[in-house]
């Protein structure tokens, strides 16, 4: 008789833990309370900052196309006095196929800009490198200040850990917040921890960060690590329930377990159990 309390009692104990887990569940509770005029003041999305490993598309232009040609990659002036633009083909990095036309960041972090060599640019953002190119071109080169458009091509983040589809995510718009990127990987799963993510984040220089963020909190719509970088990694740690599966449990009390389903269950099983006994 007391084997069999003992399992009632412990499928009660793991029936209240399964509401109390189940609170935990709901993203960002009670985002409505925040102020209007706070999240006024919140910072827009930032321009990225570059780093080894980017590539990026660099267009520059202005009202003489023919004076900029020899500062364009795969645009050259031919023999008649016109401007010509090669095909672009592609080249193999890793497990991704590459644009000639694109730029790749090294790892001393300097790209190799055709009529002006190597050029720094891990560190700054598109703006800052736009604005550097067009001030080694004019006026050394030509009379007039050129347009520079610099865009970053490869923006990803790695999601993984306890989420339903874990992967590399990529995105063409160069930004992606947290819940985008969640949204991606299908979803935390019930068993991801909402109050124990890990944000990884490499910064232009090598050094690294790791940040632990908890989306239950409301105030995570406040925090600077909302808006993901380029290469950021988020690692969805397991709850306890995906822990708890760990150790071996006895067949009988399985059973009993999964038969109990909840707590309106559970209540009809001590009634018929204490019936038997009478």
């Amino acid at each position: 008789m007391r084997s069999v309390y003992k399992i009632v009692f412990l499928a009660l104990l793991v029936s209240l833990a399964g509401c109390k887990a189940a609170k935990k569940v709901p993203y960002v509770e009670t985002a409505e309370v925040i102020p209007t005029e706070v999240l006024a003041q919140l910072s827009t999305v930032n321009d990225p900052i570059l780093a080894p490993g980017d590539l990026l598309n660099i267009d520059v232009s202005a009202s003489d196309m023919m004076a900029v040609a020899p500062f364009n990659r795969g645009m050259y002036v031919d023999d008649n006095g016109k401007l010509s633009k090669i095909s672009s083909t592609t080249s193999t990095q890793g497990s991704m196929e590459v644009s000639t036309e694109y730029y790749l960041i090294n790892q001393d972090g300097s790209i190799v800009f055709p009529g002006l060599g190597s050029v720094h640019a891990a560190g700054l953002t598109k703006q800052q490198l736009a604005e550097k190119i067009a001030d080694e071109i004019y006026p050394k080169y030509i009379k007039e200040r050129p347009n520079v458009d610099v865009r970053l091509m490869n923006f990803r983040v790695v999601v993984t850990g306890a989420v339903n589809s874990p992967g590399i995510y990529k995105t063409s718009t160069e930004r992606m917040n947290f819940f985008e990127a969640i949204a991606l990987a299908g979803d935390l799963n019930i068993k991801g921890d909402r109050e124990n993510i890990l944000l990884f984040r490499t910064n232009a220089d090598g050094s690294r960060e790791v940040h632990k963020l908890n989306i239950h909190d409301r105030d995570f719509l406040l925090s600077p690590y909302f808006n993901l970088q380029q290469n950021d990694i988020i690692y969805v740690t397991p709850n306890s329930s995906m822990a708890s599966t760990a150790w071996a449990m006895n067949p009988g009390v399985s059973a009993t377990l999964t038969y109990i389903g909840g707590i309106s269950s559970l209540a009809s099983l001590v009634i018929g159990i204490v019936n038997l006994t009478k």
